[in-house]
Parts: C-alpha cells; structure tokens; sequence
C-alpha cells in the first residue's frame, strides 16, 4: 500500500489544473470508507476565467477502450460525483477535512484550494482481470479515478489539455472478528456396498492472509467395499459478474494431486498445505487480481466483503475462495468422483495489526530467558 508519508501530485499539459494527494489507497471498513481528499492548485493567468471542476468516478469496464458495438463502449459508470472548486463555493477553512489538507494548503498557498467525497457504502472494490501475455490496453477492470479539468461550465465540452486524472483504489482489510474455522463433511453410499465413506474437510480458521499457506485436515473413514484411488486438493477463485449476466468462473490457483489412496476398510487422517500465489499463476488469463496503480505489483483479488442489505447487481464483480477436496472412487464400470467444498476468504491484515503483530514478535524474541 501507498506509504502516507508520500504525496501524489499530476499536473494538466496547460499548467491550468493539477492535483495533489496524500494517499491513493482508501480502506472499505463495510459499514464505513474512507473519505477521498485532496487539494487543488490552480493557475488563474492559465484558467483565463474558466471554472475548475474535480469529480470521483467508480467503472466497470469489460472491454478495452477500443472495442465498441454500435457505437456502445464496453464500459459503465457505476458512480460519478462532482465539485466546483474554483470559485471556491464555500470559505476555503470549511472545506478542509483532513490533516493532510491542512498541510497541503499551506504548503501550497493561496491558488491551493481542498477538494472531499465521501464514497456510497453500495460500490465494488478495485478489482482487475489478469490479461493475457498478448493482449493491449485495459480489460475488464473496476476502476476508481479522481479527475480535475478546468471548463467554462461543469457540462461544457472538456479540453484534453486541461484535463488531469489520477488512479485510486477502493480497498478492504480483514475483519477484526474471524467466524468459525469452515468444515464441511460428507456421507456417500454405494449401490452395491452394505457400509458408506465418510470424508470430512476443515481449515485451521475462516481469513487467510495473502502468502499464507492454507492447512487442509482431510479425514476419510472408508467402510465401504470401494478403493479411494486419488485425493486431488485445489484452492479456486470463484468471481461472479454481476452487473450485467450474473456468470460465474472458477479458475484455480493452486493445486495438489496428492496420490493417496485409501482402500476399503481402511481410513486416512492427513493434512495437506496449499499456498495460493499470483506469482504462480502470472500467464493464467481470467484470475481476478486486486486492482493496482502504475509501476505497481498486486495479489489475487481479495475475498469480497458486503455489507447487508446492499444490492449485489451493482457490485461489477464478486470475489470468493473456496477449497475443493475431490477423491477419486474405482470402480468396475470405471472411475467416479466425490468432491467437498470449504469455503474462506483471503485477505489482506489491516497494517496496523502488521505493525501490532511485529512488535509483539520483537518484544517476545528479546525478553529475558
């Protein structure tokens, strides 16, 4: 994440219009978000009389800029809001919300002017499709973008010159309450075998942190006359787009063909690690990744977060995990398959339990023996 200490400025190719930021990374805590801030430096002898504008804009893309039907681009705002910041319509003291405005603005001077949205609690997090190793220009992507330009009027026609934009992202941590450690079981009767299989799934616990490795605890208790030839463990990203068709994908990112065997009469208590990475799945076209800013890595998207009551349609994309154990049965007609499920989710630690965790580590490591 955008260190706070570093601050973001883009200016527009006339000089007119350029936008500074404190941070770019603003955190979803589902029942609240952080509120986008900034200050706005203007250059009047370069405006020649025209208003400036900044607004905040959430897209769903699902197509490159490029690509169009009938003159429709493959591309839908989910959420525009827009301020007049010059002339400023309020005294400029009561449109400072932020330290870090406050700093800005006397830092920058008279011509700096603070600029404040609050996001609706009902918008997607940054969200992107990992492209293929060919492909150009952007793809299927939730996208959040302040942008400044100077015009006559807010729905005057807008001057590319006098336009400046600049990513942020929409981001959520892990909850600070985990609920309980998943576990899923299942019973499979056999036509011609008197006793059943019995198999039980479970993780350690429901949040994992990305480039954590994920324990499985497989349990099989095999009193039917059928050979488990096979256990196949897998961790899928299942990603549901919901704006417009509601399709769901499961792509996997990990996966451990185990080769063990349990024949009948017998039982298996084992435990398996996955360990679910982008690193390992960079030329896999259709993995959803956490949105990114220029110049920067990501990670597989995070586990998406709803708050109740809000309307999924207008989420772009949904993001889920879960843990398929698939054994594979023999038999005299051939082989059959008996699959379990777990789900969890992957998220990032909030950075200030990263810090907590890290000093408690140092403490204990230097304490007296």
């Amino acid at each position: 994440m955008s260190p706070k200490s570093v601050v973001f400025k883009k200016i527009c190719k006339d000089k007119s219009v350029a936008v500074y930021m404190g941070k770019r990374d603003f955190v979803d805590r589902v029942d609240s978000v952080e509120p986008v801030d900034g200050v706005i430096v203007i250059d009047s002898e370069a405006l020649q009389g025209r208003k400036v504008f900044v607004t905040l804009a959430c897209t769903f893309r699902y197509g490159r800029d490029d690509m169009d039907v009938m003159g429709v681009a493959f591309r839908r705002e989910l959420y525009l809001s827009t301020r007049q910041v010059y002339p400023p319509l309020q005294d400029r003291e009561k449109g400072i919300h932020t330290k870090t405005q406050a700093r800005l603005l006397r830092k920058l001077g008279n011509n700096a002017y603070p600029f404040f949205f609050e996001f609706p609690d009902n918008l997607p997090c940054s969200v992107a499709l990992q492209p293929a190793p060919n492909d150009v220009g952007k793809q299927c992507a939730v996208e959040f973008e302040i942008k400044a330009f100077s015009a006559d009027s807010q729905d005057a026609k807008v001057r590319k010159r006098s336009t400046v934009a600049l990513m942020i992202r929409k981001v959520q941590f892990a909850p600070e309450d985990e609920g309980m450690a998943p576990s899923v079981e299942i019973t499979k009767d056999f036509v011609m075998s008197e006793k059943p299989l019995h198999v039980k799934a479970s993780l350690d616990k429901e949040i994992y942190y990305h480039g954590e490795p994920i324990k499985v605890h497989v349990n099989v208790t095999n009193t039917s006359n059928k050979n488990v030839k096979n256990i196949i463990l897998s961790v899928d990203q299942v990603s549901t787009v919901v704006l417009y068709s509601n399709d769901s994908y499961v792509k996997c990112v990990d996966i451990e063909d185990s080769g063990d065997s349990v024949s009948a009469g017998a039982t298996l208590q084992k435990d398996y690690t996955l360990l679910p990475l982008l690193a390992n799945n960079r030329e896999r076209r259709g993995i959803i990744l956490d949105g990114k800013l220029k110049h920067e890595d990501t990670n597989l998207a995070s586990s998406s977060i709803i708050k109740e009551g809000v309307l999924k349609e207008v989420l772009g994309i949904i993001v889920s995990y879960k843990v398929t154990v698939k054994l594979i049965i023999g038999g005299m007609m051939g082989s059959s398959e008996i699959g379990l499920e777990v789900p969890f989710k992957l998220m990032h630690p909030k950075p200030d339990a990263v810090r907590w965790r890290r000093r408690w580590c140092s403490r204990s490591s230097s304490a007296p023996t």
